[in-house]
């Protein structure tokens, strides 16, 4: 591609030389290239490092529960459009790690959901938010930089396979028994 491409592709996306259209209403971004070793807690002290305590009110770190290592990558809901702009700026090329890795974080839009309303629907039914499943692994909504509740479930959870649970909660796999039970 040109350059030129690459900018009508970027103008597309609602993003011109690296930074938020100021007519963009998006509030929901994508953060990439994370180290797998990397926790929500640790997301939360970069973002609240940067200065951005108080201006996201949805975050959510997938992880892969056979590993419990982290997806390396992340869901970030802003307050408010105004905020993605310096958020973008501040976290796209980002490299202080709270552990070595070599890669720098990349932002991008979250596609197709946008919206902590929009982030909340799409979780709150969703297997990783069951009762069994370790807070640590699940989205998380803010309030003026404090934590809150997640709305409960509207329908019943699945839970997670039963051989990823074990994994996660780092049980022993339950001994199989013969169909003759011995």
């Amino acid at each position: 591609h040109t350059n030129w491409h690459r900018r009508q592709a970027a103008k597309d996306e609602g993003v011109l030389d690296g930074f938020v259209q100021r007519d963009d209403a998006r509030t929901t971004v994508m953060l990439c290239n994370f180290p797998f070793d990397y926790t929500r807690d640790m997301l939360i002290q970069d973002l609240d490092q940067e200065g951005f305590a108080g201006a996201y009110d949805f975050v959510y770190l997938p992880f892969d529960f056979k590993t419990r290592k982290c997806l390396g990558y992340a869901f970030v809901n802003l307050v408010g459009p105004s905020e993605v702009q310096m958020f973008w700026k501040v976290f796209d090329g980002f490299a202080k790690w709270a552990v070595p890795h070599r890669k720098a974080c990349r932002v991008t839009w979250s596609i197709p959901h946008q919206g902590r309303d929009v982030m909340v629907a799409r979780f709150r039914n969703s297997p990783v938010m069951h009762s069994k499943v370790p807070d640590e692994f699940k989205p998380a909504l803010y309030d003026d930089g404090q934590r809150k509740p997640f709305p409960p479930p509207t329908k019943s959870c699945r839970a997670p396979r039963e051989r990823d649970l074990v994994r996660l909660l780092g049980e022993r796999p339950r001994a199989r028994t013969s169909a003759l039970g011995q």
